[in-house]
């Protein structure tokens, strides 16, 4: 008797691809695409045995979604078993979260499988890319088991990047503490050691020196040592991959910064009583255990001096975090070629609250633009969409695209142009900024189409509403200068 077919899968949350995308078996490992519905084959990955490895292959591919739900939610990855051409696949409906998890084995309870996220959009340029935006967002490692093969392609600096923001961060926060000192004072301060003052001091001609025990306000030297031993390894990593380009040297010019901060404290490599001692210890904040994470990274050797190469290593990155801060990159050059000012969302400097009457009935409780670039004559709005919409437009035409890309793009641009009623100067622009692939942003530029713009009445007000397309990397130098001549020059 036949199996009956698993229950139809729910709707992609993301029509970027209408089509399954193909995959490349990695080892344990399989590679999928963001933002789109990839189908593996579970008979390959998983295997199965006895008188029908179909049937096997399927309850262990469900065996295995089962035992990995938790991770896979952490990536927003919705997964189902299905039947694909008489075989038995699983259905990968990914967000826009890239990174490596591994996948516990339903057979061995082991990370013998794993899954790697990559960007719709070239991930080649990954180290230009956080170069450029001044390490404003970097991957976040996660604390799972390693994977059996994590993506080669991603150099070892990665790891640097992450280890240094944390422990730029750390020192940022690191505040200076009372701690109980025994020294010699020239006079007496705190509790004194008569006895040994008098038998000791005394004796030996030196009453000058008064043995003291007292609080005394002081910078944690232990984990200053201890972030000083961790800065010179990865300053000696960095500069065995000085081949790797202008992103090492950036980092080795953010390490040697961070050197001088700690020049005053001897470098110490902890002991692992001292870790243990912080572990356990109650974490004032998230930078003091993200920092502390960083040091223990870095004692485990884990993609130093491409040891490692971060194989195995557990890391995500949210991308539309990540284009937000790509785009917030973008407009800080505008900013500085207009004589203007930037303030941006995710720092919280353009967050303006709704007044609700009466308030418990509200829902969304405030605007938050994701870059606000501003003069006393002009504001310029940038909304950051990591979203495909405009290559979908730019390729369909308005006319073909599916009725959800026009209803996911027509809110976008409603909320843009909510955005635009927060100011008041004589002009205002409200931007969307999409991303786009290389070769499509060529032929935009070729027919002058990188930024569209529309005239929009507005009373005494002038207001701009424009879509903006910027390649993921750093050939986005036409994406500034259309901007830059939209915020000079009126339409």
């Amino acid at each position: 008797m036949a199996r009956p077919r698993s229950p139809k899968a729910p709707p992609r949350r993301y029509s970027w691809h209408r089509r399954p995308e193909a995959l490349r078996p990695v080892g344990g490992c399989q590679r999928v695409t963001d933002t789109c519905e990839s189908m593996v084959d579970a008979l390959t990955w998983l295997g199965g045995e006895g008188r029908d490895p179909s049937t096997a292959a399927e309850r262990r591919a469900e065996a295995l979604l089962k035992a990995n739900a938790g991770v896979l939610r952490d990536f927003q990855i919705e997964a189902d078993v299905r039947r694909h051409a008489m075989r038995p696949v699983i259905a990968l409906r990914t967000a826009a979260r890239v990174g490596a998890l591994p996948l516990r084995s339903p057979v061995t309870g082991r990370p013998d499988f794993g899954l790697l996220v990559e960007p719709r959009f070239a991930w080649s340029s990954i180290g230009d890319v956080l170069t450029q935006t001044g390490f404003r967002v970097v991957p976040r490692l996660l604390p799972y088991p390693e994977l059996p093969q994590s993506d080669r392609r991603i150099p070892p600096w990665v790891l640097s990047s992450i280890v240094l923001v944390r422990l730029r961060r750390l020192l940022d926060r690191l505040a200076r503490r009372f701690t109980v000192v025994e020294a010699d004072r020239p006079a007496p301060k705190g509790t004194v050691d008569w006895p040994v003052y008098a038998t000791r001091r005394l004796p030996a001609g030196t009453p000058h020196r008064v043995p003291c025990r007292f609080p005394d306000l002081r910078n944690d030297e232990e984990l200053r040592a201890a972030v000083h031993y961790v800065l010179r390894e990865h300053h000696g990593s960095l500069r065995a991959q000085r081949a790797g380009g202008l992103v090492v040297y950036r980092l080795l010019a953010l390490c040697e910064e961070l050197l001088q901060r700690v020049a005053g404290t001897p470098p110490q490599r902890p002991r692992e009583r001292q870790l243990e001692s912080w572990r356990r210890s109650p974490l004032p904040s998230r930078i003091f255990a993200e920092g502390l994470q960083a040091i223990h990274w870095t004692l485990e050797e884990r993609g130093l001096a491409g040891l490692s190469e971060l194989a195995g290593l557990s890391w995500q990155l949210d991308m539309e975090v990540f284009f937000e801060a790509w785009v917030e990159t973008l407009g800080a050059e505008v900013a500085r070629r207009a004589g203007a000012t930037m303030r941006t969302g995710r720092q919280g400097q353009t967050r303006v609250a709704l007044d609700w009457r009466p308030s418990y009935l509200g829902s969304q409780r405030a605007l938050i633009p994701d870059v606000v670039i501003q003069r006393a004559d002009a504001t310029l709005i940038l909304d950051a969409k990591y979203k495909a919409h405009a290559e979908e437009i730019r390729f369909s035409g308005w006319g073909s695209v599916e009725d959800t890309i026009r209803e996911r793009h027509r809110a976008d641009l409603l909320q843009v142009l909510a955005y635009s009623t927060m100011f008041d100067t004589p002009r205002i622009m409200a931007c969307l900024v999409y991303p786009c692939q290389p070769d499509l942003f060529q032929s935009l530029r070729e027919r002058n189409q990188v930024l569209l713009r529309a005239a929009i009445p507005a009373g005494s007000r002038q207001v701009e509403l424009a879509i903006a397309t910027a390649p993921f990397n750093t050939d986005a130098s036409e994406t500034v200068a259309a901007l830059e001549r939209m915020f000079q020059t009126s339409s």
